[in-house]
């Protein structure tokens, strides 16, 4: 059926076929009008790899920090060092917040911050330890490659001293944050003083060769153009490809207030539903036969849009959140519970599981 509604795209023609999809490929699936279909096929490719399971993490965020020597413009989180409201926690603070975290069923503890111009190599391996010691059931997926990058020229180590350095003292998993897009002429625009896109790719490619496996973000709906897209996600595919090191993409949607771009008009309004839900579907399509998990991130999206994007080629809704500050900072309510979650996903009657870092299936409802 899909084989015979689809014959005015090529492009969707070879989705549907399953075939590696080209750059050009996905500009004519950027630009495809029929945006049901669309969906469906990339629903039908979904159901191909992960069948009818929708999955998520009882996950405890972090932000050991709100200091940052980088001003991204498409950030409402950072503080500059000396502000009133700057704040870094001692590691036995975080270890504190762990705690708590375990209490409330968290099997991960996601940490991430901002470029601390103070902040020595052996603040995060003390956390880490910390962390691991007492509480070693727990995956710590922590620091995003553009933070090992930074700590890289801070402490003028190489990005793979500081990376073995880390696992060794308890890094287990890495997040996607960082990548925005990766495209030169759009990543200048949107972040101030944070690696290139090509040295994410880099740095990422070292922690995958080292055992340490990563998430991977891709951040739209701001000034991106439809090429940006495409050449971040056929990026994702290539390194994805050689390391096997990916867990997950986890499309973010630009949240705008409180952010330089809206305070400078760049970005008047919030992209649409319609357009979330063709990055979904695109993102699925594009990455069909190197990685089976397109997470859809219900913090940006709120509930019932989150929903929709389930039934457009996404399969895991990412975690429970709680305690989120970034997108907290850009003014997204940011926790839910597990059975919360469960019930969004038994409502388009699929089935929801309880997943660990890596997904393995922990519990089912």
């Amino acid at each position: 059926m899909l084989e015979q509604l689809a014959g005015d795209s090529q492009a969707l023609d070879r989705a549907i076929a399953g075939e590696e999809l080209s750059y050009k490929d996905g500009l004519e699936l950027m630009n495809y009008d029929n945006l049901h279909l669309l969906g469906a096929v990339a629903d039908a490719s979904r159901k191909k790899l992960v069948s009818d399971t929708v999955t998520f993490a009882a996950s405890y965020y972090m932000n050991y920090t709100n200091v940052c020597a980088a001003s991204c413009q498409m950030c409402a989180f950072y503080r500059k060092d000396g502000a009133d409201d700057a704040y870094t926690l001692t590691p036995q603070e975080i270890e504190q917040r762990v705690s708590i975290a375990k209490q409330m069923g968290a099997t991960e503890v996601h940490i991430v911050g901002g470029f601390h111009p103070k902040l020595p190599l052996e603040y995060y391996e003390d956390m880490m330890r910390v962390i691991k010691k007492n509480h070693p059931e727990l995956n710590i997926k922590a620091l995003t490659a553009a933070e090992i990058f930074y700590l890289s020229k801070l402490t003028k180590n190489s990005t793979k001293e500081i990376l073995s350095r880390l696992k060794d003292a308890g890094l287990d998993s890495m997040p996607g944050g960082g990548a925005e897009l990766f495209h030169p002429d759009i990543r200048g625009k949107i972040v101030r003083g944070k690696c290139s896109g090509q040295q994410w790719l880099d740095v990422i490619e070292e922690a995958h060769n080292l055992g340490i496996q990563s998430n991977v973000t891709m951040l739209y709906g701001h000034i991106e153009k439809p090429e940006h897209i495409i050449d971040h996600l056929i990026k994702i595919r290539e390194l994805q490809k050689k390391t096997n090191g990916f867990i997950t993409l986890i499309p973010l949607k630009f949240s705008l207030d409180n952010t330089e771009l809206e305070q400078e008009h760049l970005v008047n309004n919030e992209c649409s539903s319609v357009y979330d839900l063709r990055v979904i579907a695109i993102s699925r399509l594009m990455l069909a036969n190197v990685l089976n998990n397109i997470s859809v991130y219900w913090v940006a999206y709120g509930k019932k849009l989150a929903q929709v994007a389930l039934s457009n080629g996404g399969s895991d809704l990412v975690g429970t959140a709680f305690s989120e500050e970034i997108y907290r900072a850009a003014g997204k309510p940011t926790a839910s519970s597990i059975d919360e979650l469960a019930t969004m996903v038994k409502e388009i009657g699929r089935s929801p599981a309880q997943r660990n870092t890596h997904f393995k299936i922990l519990k089912q409802f």
